[in-house]
């Protein structure tokens, strides 16, 4: 999800063709998405969403890029279309 924008640790950079194709694997973000709850284990991915949803749920995200911060806003918006139940929990947990 958010990391899914943000790149592995090594920061590679992430094409909106490639962010698009995640978003459109349901599995796979609702992956990501128990991993951020604390639901399931992580993959590197989710490890990065875990790492970066607190900066970006209070809208600062300083080590990201320009394209990164685009791609995040345009994650979360899809989040909170598709995934509205586990929005409100990463709100809860991530917000505070």
């Amino acid at each position: 999800m958010l990391a899914v924008c943000c790149g592995a640790p090594q920061r590679d950079q992430v094409s909106d063709t490639a962010l698009e194709e995640a978003l459109n694997d349901k599995r796979f973000i609702q992956r990501q998405l128990k991993c951020a709850l604390g639901e399931a284990p992580c993959d590197p991915i989710g490890r990065r969403l875990k790492t970066l949803a607190p900066l970006v749920l209070r809208g600062a995200c300083p080590q990201c890029t320009p394209q990164e911060t685009k791609q995040i806003q345009r994650t979360l918006s899809y989040v909170q279309r598709n995934f509205p139940q586990e929005w409100a929990k990463i709100v809860r947990q991530y917000a505070g």
